[in-house]
């Protein structure tokens, strides 16, 4: 009888030893694929002075020690806004149109569980588009995570739909220093800076909503893992129950 319950509960140790590493492999592993590189907004106007932002989560336990960005073919990259710790560097083609912007840390970078927003101001492309941006995560254990598949893919890149209907949307956008310069210096494009002085305040709640669908999205998904891996755990004793007798 002793014997048979020792072998019993060693057992039972066993799968739920299994059990419990499956559930955290599985648990963490949703957690990693939701953490997407994004640029935002994800909607804009065709010839806008856009505001961007890059958002870059850690998925790793390595920190992320630099950032490179693609300037998608139309975009014209125009300013950036500095961060502390952070070393901004840009390549250009052979028309001397930024292709690429990278940041790179000065110290120990964005750790486990933390996240960096990185901003810059381009100007969208005249007419309607969608445009791709891929991005390139590295991180101090030497691997490098390439955001550049399609959407539904493993690892995939953001894309802003250039829009003429993105006048009806909220706006994401803030001209820019560059942008009044420029006008100033022209006399022209007086009414859109108007607008965009009119509608700063909303650039900096748009981002934020749109992020609300896809956390909860998130949310939902590692829920429901959740529940199976717990489903799973209670079968597996009830057939060890079973067994037993």
């Amino acid at each position: 009888m002793s014997t048979h319950h020792h072998s019993f509960k060693k057992k039972f140790l066993k799968i739920s030893s299994t059990l419990s590493a499956t559930a955290v492999g599985v648990l963490l592993f949703a957690s990693i694929a939701s953490a997407h590189v994004t640029v935002s907004p994800s909607v804009s106007q065709p010839e806008a002075w856009e505001t961007y932002t890059i958002k870059v989560p850690v998925e790793k336990d390595s920190a992320t020690t630099k950032v490179a960005l693609k300037i998608p073919e139309g975009v014209e990259f125009k300013q950036y806004e500095p961060v502390p710790g952070w070393k901004v560097s840009t390549t250009a083609n052979e028309a001397g149109a930024v292709n690429t912007v990278t940041w790179t840390a000065n110290g120990e970078g964005i750790l486990a569980g933390q996240y960096q927003r990185f901003s810059f101001v381009a100007v969208n492309p005249s007419g309607e588009a969608k445009i791709p941006w891929d991005a390139f995560q590295y991180y101090a254990d030497g691997s490098i995570v390439e955001w550049t598949g399609d959407e539904g893919s493993d690892l995939p890149h953001s894309v802003t739909a250039v829009t003429a209907d993105a006048a009806a949307e909220p706006k994401q956008s803030d001209s820019g220093a560059g942008h009044e310069d420029e006008a100033d210096s022209t006399g022209t494009n007086a009414g859109a800076q108007a607008d965009s002085s009119n509608t700063a305040a909303d650039a900096q709640a748009a981002p934020a909503a749109a992020e609300a669908p896809a956390s909860s999205a998130i949310q939902t998904v590692t829920l429901v893992i959740s529940i199976a891996a717990l489903a799973l755990s209670i079968a597996a004793l009830l057939r060890a129950v079973k067994n037993r007798k």
